[in-house]
């Protein structure tokens, strides 16, 4: 994943289409970069990092409420699941 996606920040629901295009973008350049590639390894991983995030939150001290959802939280979730395993 590049520097770039991860950095992007995502403020609302025209940045979280701009992420998702540049996501996509990074799948098809760097797919060896991927853990999962495909649509069944990847929804399985969202599902996975969906429940996990707030774990992550906790661990880089920062302060979001996984369970109250926004633009860059859906954001955080689409980057995770390219790498969870």
């Amino acid at each position: 994943m590049t520097e770039q996606i991860s950095n992007f920040k995502v403020a609302d629901r025209k940045s979280f289409v701009e992420f998702m295009q540049l996501l996509r973008s990074d799948l098809l350049a760097n797919p060896d970069t991927w853990k999962n590639r495909n649509l069944d390894d990847f929804s399985e991983a969202m599902a996975r990092y969906a429940d996990d995030i707030q774990g992550y939150y906790d661990n880089m001290r920062q302060p979001i409420d996984a369970d109250k959802a926004n633009w860059q939280v859906f954001a955080d979730i689409f980057k995770g699941s390219s790498i969870y395993e």
